[in-house]
């Protein structure tokens, strides 16, 4: 079943104008038509939609997905310039709770790969104690270096073989949206969904930013005064750059393919 949101581009990329609740409406749909196809969702705000406009190979995986939840303040301000405004962010960390609670009542299944063994443990455990009824048929944590063709057939198989309704990856922006899109013709899984740092939310083992921040869109700050020194670049040089484009699409001056 295809999309049917709006869809709106930023510097080239196709976003959907879309929210959790329509995001958790289409996994459903796919986990129940189970049509032999790995559905691939992307969530992410200004740092893929930069990255994508960066690299044009990121681009074309990036426009390749099934549906671009998009994340982040920046997706909101610009959908409200161009017309169609988004309400909310459609966060990962949101996301993932809200199929939780689904998964409680209908025991759909999740298999979680990216992060350390200890994280992935962690959250295992907290997530069988608040919601029993979900069902997690795997997790695995991927070693720090390439993977043989023979411990990546493997991994194909493990995961194939549980059965998962959803697969959760988390090893961060942008190789995890790689490497759904190197696998999604491997995988027997309805849908697939980079995630980023949310393991480590669910863990305990990292800190979210206050309800209010998220809903002023300050969840950036909260990630930068947490780690400065993998962000600052982003925040002072990424940031600006990305604005300035976007403001030369917004009045027409540059077109963005």
């Amino acid at each position: 079943m295809l999309c049917k949101f709006e869809t709106l581009k930023i510097l080239g990329s196709r976003v959907h104008i879309v929210q959790n609740t329509g995001v958790l409406e289409m996994m459903e749909k796919w986990i129940q038509e189970r049509d032999a196809k790995c559905h691939f969702i992307v969530n992410t705000g200004f740092h893929g939609l930069w990255m994508a406009h960066k690299d044009p190979e990121f681009k074309a995986i990036v426009n390749s997905a099934d549906l671009f939840s998009p994340d982040g303040i920046a997706p909101i301000w610009i959908s409200r310039i161009r017309g169609k405004p988004l309400k909310e962010r459609a966060t990962s960390a949101e996301l993932m709770k809200s199929f939780f609670k689904k998964a409680n009542e209908k025991r759909y299944r999740s298999f979680f790969y990216g992060d350390t063994d200890e994280t992935l443990h962690t959250m295992k455990e907290k997530l069988k104690d608040k919601y029993p009824g979900h069902k997690i048929v795997g997790t695995y944590s991927p070693p720090f270096r390439p993977l043989t063709q023979e411990e990546d057939k493997k991994i194909m198989e493990m995961i194939n073989k549980a059965q998962p309704d959803v697969l959760w990856v988390g090893l961060g922006l942008p190789k995890q949206e790689r490497w759904i899109f190197g696998h999604r013709d491997k995988l027997n899984v309805p849908v697939a969904i980079g995630v980023g740092a949310c393991f480590g939310f669910f863990s305990g083992r990292v800190a979210r930013a206050s309800l209010w921040m998220g809903i002023m869109g300050l969840e950036w700050l909260w990630r930068f005064i947490q780690e400065p020194r993998k962000l600052w670049r982003r925040v002072f040089w990424d940031v600006p750059r990305f604005s300035f484009h976007v403001l030369m699409e917004l009045i027409g001056f540059k077109k963005y393919e």
